[in-house]
Order: C-alpha cells, then sequence, then structure tokens
C-alpha cells in the first residue's frame, strides 16, 4: 500500500501537542477561500511513500517527539486516504507514539469501516469547524457542513478527543451570532481539550499566484487582536 504526500515537518509546534512530525498528506476535496495550501489540492500530485517508509522517518525523531508531542497526519485532508494512515497510525501505536488527526471531516461516514478503524489508532483529533452556519460553510468551502458536525457528535460520542480549531476571518466567520452559535454546539460535545482560534492570515497568497488562480480573499486583511481575544471569549463561554 503506497500514499500520497505532499510534505513533511520534522519539528511541528502547532499541529497538536508538544513537538511533532507532520505529514501532510495529498489530495483535498474542500476549496476553503482561506486554504494557504492551494498545492495540496490535487489528488494527482504528491509523492508516494508506504506507511512503513513514513514510519521509519518519523521514528526517527522518536526521543525528541515522545516528551508530550508525537505524530500528526494533516493535508489536505487526510480521511480521504484512510486506510493509509489507519496502517500508519497503527506502526506508530506499536513504537509507543502519540498519533493525532488534522481533519475537517467533511468525507466522515460512520458505515465507513476504514475510517472507524483509524479512529481507533488515533488518540487524538484536530477538528476544523470551517463555519458553523450550513449556507456560509457552503459559499466558504463549496461544501455543506452536515458531514464535520456529524463527525464530531460522532468523536465526543465515541469518547475520542478533540481539539476544535476556527479560523477567524473578518466579515466571514468574525461575527459574533455565529461565534455563539458555533459556542453552543462545542458546549454539547463531552470530549474537547481546548478550543484555538485561528487568526486568518495571508500568507498562501503567493502561491494562488504562483500556480495562476486567482486569490478567493484578495483585500482581506487579519483579524484585529482584539477581534481575536473576543472570539476566544465567546467560544470559551467568557462572554
Amino acid at each position: 500500500m503506497k500514499g500520497k504526500i505532499h510534505s513533511f515537518e520534522s519539528f511541528g509546534t502547532v499541529d497538536g501537542p508538544g513537538i511533532r512530525f507532520v505529514v501532510f498528506m495529498q489530495g483535498c476535496p474542500m476549496r476553503c477561500k482561506y486554504c494557504h495550501n492551494p498545492d495540496t489540492w490535487s489528488f494527482s500530485g504528491g509523492t508516494e511513500y508506504t506507511p512503513e517508509q513514513v514510519a521509519e522517518k518519523a521514528l526517527k525523531y522518536k526521543n525528541y517527539i515522545q516528551k508530550g508531542g508525537g505524530v500528526t497526519v494533516s493535508g489536505g485532508e487526510p480521511l480521504i486516504q484512510a486506510e493509509f494512515v489507519k496502517e500508519l497510525f497503527t506502526l506508530l501505536k506499536r513504537g509507543g507514539v502519540h498519533t493525532a488527526l488534522d481533519t475537517s471531516g467533511i468525507n466522515f461516514d460512520r458505515n465507513d469501516k476504514t475510517i472507524i478503524g483509524l479512529l481507533e489508532v488515533t488518540d487524538l483529533v484536530l477538528l476544523d469547524i470551517k463555519h458553523i452556519d450550513d449556507g456560509e460553510h457552503k459559499k466558504l468551502t463549496g461544501h455543506p457542513n452536515s458531514k464535520p458536525l456529524e463527525f464530531a457528535k460522532y468523536l465526543s460520542d465515541i469518547r475520542k478527543n478533540i481539539i476544535i480549531r476556527h479560523v477567524l476571518v473578518p466579515d466571514i466567520t468574525d461575527n459574533d451570532g455565529y461565534l455563539i452559535k458555533l459556542r453552543d454546539f462545542i458546549s454539547r460535545l463531552k470530549t474537547v481539550q481546548a478550543v484555538e482560534v485561528l487568526p486568518y492570515h495571508t500568507m498562501g497568497e503567493v502561491k494562488y499566484e504562483k500556480m495562476g488562480i486567482a486569490y478567493p480573499l484578495k483585500g482581506v486583511n487579519p483579524p484585529d487582536k482584539s477581534r481575536v481575544e473576543n472570539a476566544k471569549k465567546i467560544l470559551r463561554g467568557e462572554l
């Protein structure tokens, strides 16, 4: 078995707890307007690796990542290659390594035995909830939010640890009404370890230019620090 991988990061510090070896999978069905990695979209790109090859790469850093860190598989969208990630995580768990899955949950299917099997060898899910409003989610990503929200509920039901991540974009997700609605949804989940507010940035714009793709949020600036703090307080139930 082989999986298509976009890239690796040896000492990641923002993709789960501790120092982490991060695997960025190739391929994503979403077209989020703020995506800063459009080069991960195509399923025809990337480099092929076996799970054993990736596990070998990651385990070279075991002395660093084992102390409160681990391995995170991100994307693209890792659930698209769930069988590969399941095999990789199985190998890593045998090596005593903490595993985290960074996903939007966009293609979750509770009847998909491969995805369910993957979750059995996943210690933590970093779940990106793009937008709590279904209509706005479609505008932002090209897809409804039913699957991500169903996935969040399922993770809660099976007592899988979750970190919720939410990108704050002016005039799109930075709206108190939407943030309150998201907070109310999160409050019904039983296993949320943390809620992270990720301020929108424009660092990916240069990639769009190089790839000849129109940047969807041209002219949109990152949110003010005060708005980021406001979002954090709302989502944590402090406002």
